[in-house]
């Protein structure tokens, strides 16, 4: 398992995939590195990779005031991620291959954080953590404990924003994630 820096130096340097050739910025993650809950997304948009920082968009900004109206802060409670840390053109779902090149920088991440909860935001998170048998819409809101984890997925607020049917769903997912977080203080 790689340190910090070393795992930062290493995902600079990434060029397994073409996305590594085709981003403005790697985006490894940011928040507190001993949080209790990890957040993990698809993968930067244009702002992030922009801005080298994770969920700073639109996306980034709902998402945001959702977890600070139930108190929860990024640099506090949480660390926030992505399946691939560089921005697939146009902001497209990555390939299968792209997401498998990046998964062991992502279990790097959650060896070094060490999170009680793992919140998956969006299928394509939910693919790669909890297998392609689940699907965003029946099962978001569920647990699972695996691996000493409890996960659970919801919404990506990217898909919130296309459909405000789903504003009320991924704000009952929330308020389950502030629950769980609270059971386990």
């Amino acid at each position: 398992m790689l340190q910090w820096r070393e795992l930062h130096k290493e995902c600079m340097e990434c060029h397994k995939c073409e996305l590594g050739d085709t981003r403005t910025n790697m985006v490894l993650g940011e928040g507190n590195p001993k949080a209790k809950i990890m957040f993990i997304g698809e993968a930067p948009g244009a702002d992030e990779d922009r801005l080298g920082r994770p969920f700073v968009g639109r996306a980034g900004q709902l998402f945001e005031k959702g977890v600070q109206a139930l108190n929860l802060m990024r640099e506090r409670d949480f660390y926030i991620t992505n399946i691939c840390k560089c921005r697939p053109k146009n902001n497209r779902t990555p390939y299968e291959e792209e997401a498998n090149e990046c998964i062991p920088y992502l279990r790097n991440q959650v060896a070094l954080i060490k999170p009680k909860i793992i919140v998956c935001l969006g299928a394509t998170a939910m693919k790669y953590i909890l297998g392609s048998d689940w699907r965003i819409t029946r099962d978001r809101g569920k647990w699972v404990e695996r691996k000493g984890y409890f996960i659970t997925c919801t919404f990506h607020p990217s898909a919130v924003l296309r459909d405000d049917n789903k504003k009320f769903s991924f704000w009952e997912d929330l308020k389950s994630i502030k629950n769980k977080y609270d059971e386990i203080e």
